[in-house]
């Protein structure tokens, strides 16, 4: 028996738990099938970073229930956001869970998927548009390129329990392709840099970190991974953020006027 099993054998599930992906935080880029189930939702479960102009694609009449997460500040334990979907399956028809970006890459998709599952809970997952792709898109960095790299590596650079995740091989990962992506890593650069440096990666690697990428609130920052700590401190730059390690960085200067 798992921890959900006392709410899910009581009663049967009327409906089901749609695991949504929001993309990126551009409206535009909401998957059709995703606009249509937010239309008809009873219940709404969503996350932190899903933008508020998709938010109000809401269908009025759901019940709307923030979940989200941001570095150090949880609305909803992990246990709870579950018990909550549980709970709204066994009365509602379309329960969502929206996500920001796509369920499956970094957003704790398959945990949920398997609580679910396992308390008997109907799932259905919608992907969405990561923001590893669209973010370095909408700043004109093309992630492959057939002169300057073949491979992309994407990776989270979130810290776990107070320090840097140890299980995340940076050594290899400098050594794995041609570009690096990083999700949640603006925190730990300081650890992460000297460990892709030690790896083989030059100290002249260009970097861009986005953030808000795809909305009208984006913004860039540009070094290289000898500098991009001090332009952290010195610019202020804060998360959510995501990082693009690689020679394709510098093609986001063909964008500009």
């Amino acid at each position: 028996m798992n921890d959900f099993d006392d709410l899910s054998l009581n009663k049967q599930p009327l409906g089901k738990v749609y695991l949504v992906g929001a993309g990126p935080g551009d409206p535009a880029l909401l998957t059709l099938k995703a606009k249509s189930l937010l239309e008809h939702a009873e219940v709404v479960v969503y996350d932190a970073l899903v933008s508020q102009e998709i938010l109000i694609k809401i269908n009025p009449a759901a019940e709307q229930i923030n979940a989200g997460k941001r570095r150090g500040k949880h609305s909803l334990l992990q246990n709870e956001t579950i018990r909550i979907l549980i709970e709204k399956a066994t009365t509602n028809a379309i329960v969502v869970r929206l996500k920001g970006g796509d369920p499956f890459v970094f957003g704790r998709g398959g945990e949920e998927m398997q609580d679910l599952i396992r308390a008997g809970i109907p799932v259905e997952i919608v992907p969405g548009i990561t923001s590893g792709i669209a973010v370095p898109a909408y700043a004109g960095i093309p992630l492959t390129h057939r002169e300057y790299s073949s491979s992309v590596t994407f990776v989270t650079g979130h810290e776990a329990a107070g320090k840097y995740r140890p299980q995340v091989n940076w050594n290899a990962i400098a050594k794995a392709s041609e570009t690096i992506v990083i999700y949640m890593g603006i925190h730990n650069l300081s650890n992460i840099i000297p460990q892709l440096i030690s790896g083989g990666l030059s100290s002249q690697t260009p970097i861009a970190l986005i953030r808000w990428g795809t909305t009208p609130q984006q913004e860039e920052l540009t070094a290289t991974l000898g500098t991009i700590v001090k332009e952290i401190e010195v610019k202020k730059f804060e998360a959510p953020a995501i990082a693009i390690i690689g020679n394709v960085v510098n093609f986001r200067n063909l964008l500009l006027p």
